[in-house]
């Protein structure tokens, strides 16, 4: 039996084809090309942008890192140096200060002998601090002193008197004040870390 094969038939599909001239290829090329940059240029500038903001947010993130660890540190180190001068303040300056009383009186006493002829100056002072003012501004030859001698006087206390005129040295309020303002300021990073 002679062999048989069955034909396939296809039909003719029609298509949209769509004819176009040269130029007009062309100018479909370059929109596309320009739509693609555009797309690209805003790719990259979103890329750009994300980038920035996570270099921004690590930077952001590194320095309260950074400002926290030098807030450990300087709270580190006034904790660590505050006994030492806590210790200066209260101990130190005012012996400092009691030896410093005379030279400060003297000092005090030098412009107001060029206006005292032969007026005396009056100095009141404590009796404990009287040798040790009382010998330096004798020392200083031809000065008309008179001392007079008031208990309720600090020991760093001293008013010097010359006619109507009278001027105060006073190094016991000067050392109180020092002393509270080194304690006032160990105790503000305190007062910080506990309402920061």
């Amino acid at each position: 039996m002679p062999l048989k094969l069955e034909v396939f038939e296809t039909r003719a599909a029609v298509s949209d084809v769509v004819v176009m001239q040269s130029t007009e290829v062309e100018d479909a090329r370059l929109q596309s090309y320009e739509t693609g940059y555009a797309a690209g240029w805003e790719d990259a500038m979103a890329a750009d942008a994300e980038e920035a903001r996570k270099i921004s947010a690590e930077l952001a993130n590194n320095l309260q890192h950074l400002a926290f660890t030098y807030q450990e540190a300087r709270a580190h180190l006034l904790r660590s140096v505050q006994p030492v001068l806590i210790e200066l303040a209260t101990r130190l300056l005012p012996e400092v200060a009691r030896e410093a009383i005379a030279p400060v009186v003297l000092d005090a006493v030098m412009p107001l002998l060029e206006d005292a002829s032969d007026q005396p100056i009056d100095i009141v002072l404590n009796p404990v601090a009287r040798p040790a003012i009382e010998r330096l501004l004798t020392q200083a030859a031809g000065l008309p002193l008179q001392f007079q001698e008031e208990p309720t006087l600090g020991e760093g206390q001293v008013y010097i008197r010359m006619r109507q005129e009278e001027f105060r040295v006073d190094l016991d309020t000067a050392t109180r004040d020092i002393i509270r303002a080194v304690h006032d300021f160990f105790d503000c990073p305190e007062k910080e870390d506990s309402n920061g």
